[in-house]
């Protein structure tokens, strides 16, 4: 992931506004540490931090067309490039970057090419023939990206809010699947696929169509010339992604530049779900795999570290992206500049526990849209921003446009949870891909209960996090919550301790203004917390919020913490973070 910043017509086309960009997009350097570049055109400048993960000698940016008269920054990677320049046969590249793309799309069908991309990416796009100016992020919002409004009528775009909010009068998220355009001063929605209206489908399942549309997902994605790995936390979505790319690397331009072993990574605390599971899946597969444990407290420290960098103070988001955090800095320390990992999958087909719940196909189906649409403010923040931190670039094929497309049109009834029927979560999706012949994984690990990642990474972080918020937030100030934070309200300790760190860093209300909130259980949204009663008095993000669903539910939790009133004590002589039994990456050309 690289980093992005643009001032657009700012009335200042000082050496001193020069040099304030230059610091601000220092504030992304995280993103893109292998090279920097400022293009600057009266009182528009382009900024990019850069990660070189396709062409790494010559794609450098911005990028240009032929007279360099249309400039771009891009973040991101579009993977049908290749069949994109097939196309533009009457232009000239300047690089062999695949965003270089862009700005001859532009050039041949001005700003109507955008869904001719097929990747994740945001960019700002400059004429400067006419200082006109074009702005647009991927379908789901996979890429980070953010839109600002300044008092001398600037626009300002930046990757992160640290590159925008101190300069800003106002902020807020650039919505995925849309453009701006500054000819017709405003927002308009490129990504228009049939789900997006939440009409209830009806295609009949077909699990080897299924199962196709995903493995075409993976593969594509495995366009790089930099070293990678996959992540695996040894559930069904990362398995599934590490069993197709260690199926299919042999014979990618990946393989004969890197070699035909796949590296894994996994995280957790000392004996925990995903450590047991991944390593068994990795065995199984034959990656060369690599296991990092942390502790409690290594998490608790990097909190404040984890809210700067991921910029929000949602509870569940926080608590996965801070082992991810930790994970994404150990795999950039092997020489890995890019992972694969299994984000999507949930919320397209119903695998949290919640969905047990859900009363029929079509609320069923409206609350996976519903999941979908929020994506770019939860899972794809995480994932994008947790590893970017270290300058990692994460991949996501659940979050394909051609496999949504698929997946998305499959009649609702089919996802619908039936344990009479032997229908576990995301059934459709295991059944694709059990195949007897030539197995992807093993059975008990295809038909493994969902783990949320924060829990799978071990049950005792989530409850140390509770403790070490119990011990810093009184219940006075729980108490009077409503008038520190009126705009949404932390409603536990542990939700009030992640707001103080956010208010510390980004203090302005635009910033606020872009954490969702509302009542959620395992995850779920607010509207689906009224399928059950029992789940609406036990709010929390956990899947062991899911009582009576979760194998290891919180019943038992919940009654001691009524009667023990003291605050619990973190206690974790575990040694610190390290990596256990991992190989060297031994990575030759």
């Amino acid at each position: 992931m690289c980093g992005i910043l643009a001032v657009l017509g700012c009335s200042d086309d000082s050496q001193a506004k020069r040099v304030r960009v230059l610091e601000l997009s220092r504030r992304l350097k995280h993103r893109g540490p292998d090279w920097s570049g400022l293009y600057q055109h009266g009182d528009f400048y382009l900024a990019h931090q850069r990660l070189a993960i396709i062409d790494p000698a010559s794609g450098d940016q911005p990028l240009y067309n032929e007279d360099k008269k249309i400039v771009v920054t891009v973040n991101g990677e579009i993977y049908n490039h290749e069949a994109l320049r097939e196309r533009l046969t009457n232009h000239k590249f300047r690089t062999g970057s695949d965003c270089d793309v862009i700005a001859h799309l532009y050039e041949e069908y001005g700003e109507n090419f955008v869904d001719m991309l097929d990747g994740m990416f945001s960019f700002v796009l400059l004429d400067t023939r006419d200082n006109s100016f074009i702005v647009a992020r991927d379908a789901i919002g996979i890429t980070s990206l953010y839109i600002g409004w300044g008092l001398d009528g600037s626009i300002w775009i930046s990757s992160e809010l640290k590159g925008l909010n101190d300069d800003c009068e106002h902020f807020e998220a650039f919505p995925p699947g849309h453009l701006y355009s500054s000819k017709s001063g405003g927002l308009k929605r490129w990504y228009n696929p049939t789900w997006y209206s939440e009409a209830i489908p009806s295609t009949p399942y077909d699990p080897l169509v299924l199962r196709q549309a995903f493995e075409n997902a993976v593969i594509k994605r495995l366009m790089t010339d930099v070293p990678f790995g996959v992540l695996l936390s040894g559930g069904l979505d990362s398995s599934l992604v590490a069993s197709i790319t260690a199926r299919h690397l042999a014979g990618t331009k990946a393989a004969r530049q890197w070699g035909t072993q796949l590296h894994s990574f996994c995280v957790g605390l000392e004996g925990s779900p995903d450590l047991k599971y991944a390593k068994e899946v990795a065995d199984y597969l034959g990656t060369v795999h690599h296991e990092f444990h942390f502790t409690v407290q290594d998490g608790i420290d990097a909190i404040e570290e984890v809210i700067y960098h991921v910029e929000t103070y949602d509870v569940t988001t926080i608590r996965a992206s801070t082992p991810m955090f930790l994970m994404s800095r150990k795999i950039k320390s092997l020489g890995v500049k890019m992972v694969i990992s299994g984000e999507g999958s949930d919320e397209i087909f119903g695998g949290y526990l919640y969905f047990h719940k859900a009363p029929n196909k079509e609320e069923f189906h409206r609350e996976t849209c519903h999941k979908i649409k929020a994506l770019h403010q939860y899972d794809c923040l995480r994932a994008n921003k947790s590893t970017s931190a270290w300058g990692l670039e994460a991949r996501v094929p659940f979050l394909d446009k051609d496999f949504i497309n698929v997946a998305m049109a499959i009649d609702p009834e089919w996802k619908m949870i039936n344990p009479q029927e032997g229908r576990i979560e995301k059934w459709i999706l295991r059944k694709a891909f059990d195949d007897e012949e030539r197995p992807y994984l093993p059975k008990h690990v295809l038909y493994r209960q969902k783990e949320q990642f924060s829990d799978g990474v071990g049950y005792s972080w989530i409850d140390g996090l509770k403790a070490h918020a119990e011990q810093h937030v009184t219940d006075k100030m729980v108490q009077n919550a409503q008038y520190i934070f009126p705009h949404n309200t932390p409603l536990t300790k542990e939700a009030y301790y992640y707001r103080m760190i956010f208010e510390r860093f980004f203090p302005q209300n635009s910033a606020r203004l872009t954490v969702p909130g509302g009542a959620s259980v395992a995850c779920s949204t607010a509207k689906a917390v009224e399928w059950d009663a029992e789940w609406a008095n036990n709010l929390d993000p956990s899947g062991r919020a899911a009582l009576g669903v979760h194998l290891s539910a919180y019943e038992k939790q919940v009654a001691a913490s009524n009667a023990v009133k003291a605050p619990p004590k973190v206690i974790d002589n575990i040694p610190r973070m390290m990596e256990a039994a991992a190989p060297g990456l031994a990575i030759t050309s």
